[in-house]
C-alpha cells in the first residue's frame, strides 16, 4: 500500500509552506511512483487492439446504429430512436 501522507496539503498557505521546505532542502520531495513496465505493455497492447476487434464483431447494421448514436451525443443532438 503506498504512502499517502505526503500528499500536499490543500490549504493554500500550508501548500507554500510545503513547497518552500522541499525548495530548501528541510522536507523530501513528493515524487510520483515509477509504474510498472509490464502493466503499462499490457494496457497498451489491449487498447490498440479493442477497436478494431469491436468493429469486426459488429454486423454492418450495428456499427451503422452505433455510429448514428454517437455522433448525436457528439453533436448534442436527441439520439435516434429505436424502432425495433
Amino acid at each position: 500500500m503506498p504512502n499517502r501522507s505526503r500528499k500536499p496539503p490543500s490549504d493554500p498557505n500550508q501548500a507554500a509552506t510545503s513547497v518552500l521546505a522541499q525548495i530548501t532542502g528541510e522536507q523530501p520531495k513528493v515524487e510520483a511512483p515509477d509504474k510498472d513496465p509490464a502493466a503499462v505493455e499490457l494496457g497498451k497492447r489491449g487498447g490498440l487492439k479493442g477497436g478494431k476487434a469491436r468493429a469486426a464483431s459488429l454486423s454492418p447494421e450495428q456499427r451503422k446504429e452505433s455510429a448514428k448514436k454517437a455522433a448525436a451525443v457528439r453533436w448534442g443532438l436527441q439520439p435516434p430512436s429505436d424502432e425495433t
